[in-house]
């Protein structure tokens, strides 16, 4: 069915398992100190699109016999479905931030009536039960998943900030760009009490940040949210979408590399929303009045918002799609953590229509943070 690698990560006395291949084309790796959680996948074929999704499988495995006190492990694999073939390399370089580096060469096959819709190249899979956006009414655990949000740095320097959600019906989000620099589902609740799992312990899941190695031109960042209804299954995958396919026989390159972060991650450089809460406190308004209005409170973090003067006016920029209309936006600072939040209020249109928002920091005319984006799913 596959394999695993064994490797002294915590401690020299004891071989941890530090990568495994089993099931289709799945595969997942730790840093130092962590525990298993999403997972990445050699190919995604028609997760979405409409076509039934066809699943790759790595059907043959060869490792390169590593010397004494070497650094990393290479090993090769065979890719095959009914519709794509493929040959792929991974470098494997264990350490506090493990890292997989992946190069492939992938061609598609002719299936009469069944073209390839959507191929979605360096695929993760997650999973969202509840947190902090869509806290439960039930559990007493205060968020449990294996990832929290997509971050995403395309070529043009934006950065966006997806939190994850877990839909009452499937979802797809996509980020078109001219270039990739990054993306990954990312597990940034690093603390204990925001899980209150002993025996899960999700601020020890690893975020995977994906970094091309090369330029992949234009095309998109697709997210899949579906519905689920506990935590046992995986209900989010993320995998970028070239814009142009290849003809079938002609060959497909690319390569990248995913590093397994923990507490040390992948963030933007100038700030970053470290919470995401949703919900009214206190309010003069009725019940009448507050129908249809949705409230969220970000907080803020990072050096670009530690180096303002004492006195800075910092300004939230917020915006609806057409189904939404803004009708607060306020910035603050928050001294019991040292960051900045954000309240943001909206008041959707169309309930039965999503509404898409989008948000940041500023301060004189330069942008302080990562765009918050996100979007309001239909009632």
């Amino acid at each position: 069915a596959g394999l695993r690698v064994h490797y002294p990560l915590n401690s020299s006395d004891y071989k941890d398992e530090l990568i495994s291949f089993l099931g289709a084309s799945y595969f997942r790796a730790l840093g130092a100190g962590q525990q298993y959680g999403l997972s990445a996948r050699g190919l995604a074929i028609d997760t979405t699109g409409g076509n039934p999704e066809e699943f790759p499988r790595f059907t043959d495995f060869w490792l390169e016999r590593p010397q004494a006190g070497a650094a990393q492990l290479t090993l090769y694999a065979l890719l095959d479905s009914p519709r794509a073939s493929g040959a792929y390399r991974f470098e494997i370089q264990p350490g506090p931030q493990s890292v997989t580096r992946v190069q492939a060469r992938v061609y598609l096959r002719p299936v009469a009536g069944r073209p390839v819709a959507v191929l979605g190249i360096a695929p993760l899979t997650s999973m969202f039960f509840f947190g902090e956006n869509q806290p439960s009414r039930t559990d007493f655990r205060p968020e449990v998943h294996d990832s929290d949000g997509l971050l995403i740095a395309t070529g043009e320097g934006e950065w966006l900030w997806r939190p994850l959600q877990n839909p009452a019906r499937p979802t797809v989000n996509s980020f078109s760009m001219n270039r990739l620099q990054g993306f990954g589902l990312m597990q940034r609740d690093r603390a204990f009490a925001s899980y209150e799992d002993v025996e899960a312990r999700y601020e020890r899941r690893p975020s995977a940040w994906v970094r091309p190695l090369g330029d992949w031109g234009p095309g998109r960042v697709e997210l899949l949210q579906l519905p689920t209804p506990d935590e046992t299954h995986d209900n989010v995958a993320a995998y970028w979408v070239p814009a142009t396919l290849p003809a079938p026989g002609t060959p497909m390159d690319f390569a990248y590399e995913i590093s397994w972060q923990g507490d040390a991650q992948q963030r933007p450089p100038g700030s970053w929303a470290t919470q995401s809460r949703r919900g009214i406190g206190y309010t003069r308004q009725d019940a009448r009045q507050l129908a249809g209005q949705v409230q969220y409170v970000i907080d803020f973090a990072g050096p670009a918002l530690d180096s303002l003067p004492p006195a800075a006016a910092v300004r939230a920029v917020v915006s609806a799609d057409a189904n939404g209309r803004v009708l607060e936006q306020l910035a603050y600072p928050n001294p019991a953590s040292k960051s900045w939040r954000m309240t943001l209020r909206v008041q959707r249109i169309d309930p039965a229509l999503p509404v898409e928002l989008r948000a940041f920091l500023q301060h004189d005319n330069h942008t302080l943070s990562e765009t918050w984006t996100h979007i309001l799913l239909p009632e």
